[in-house]
């Protein structure tokens, strides 16, 4: 299956920028799933966890993250966080 592309930003830095096969975002109407191929899609995030999956059935890398919003495009999944780590 074909990879996605993940970056994770915040004001001071860069967090993650990787291929990954899966991640699951903390949106305000629930958690989002994204996967490569997925539809376009934005979401404002709440306080939470974002979990990476770097390939099929692997634990996933948790990652705390307060506000911003995450954007599903062409390019693959950037989220926007006010903080993360």
């Amino acid at each position: 299956m074909a990879e996605l592309h993940f970056e994770l930003v915040t004001p001071d830095k860069l967090v993650m920028s990787d291929d990954v096969h899966m991640v699951v975002v903390p949106g305000v109407e629930g958690e989002s799933g994204i996967m490569a191929g997925h539809a376009p899609y934005m979401t404002t995030l709440r306080n939470g966890e974002i979990a990476v999956y770097r390939s099929q059935g692997a634990q996933p890398e948790r990652i705390p993250v307060t506000g911003g919003f995450a954007e599903v495009s062409d390019r693959g999944l950037t989220v926007l966080a006010e903080s993360a780590g």
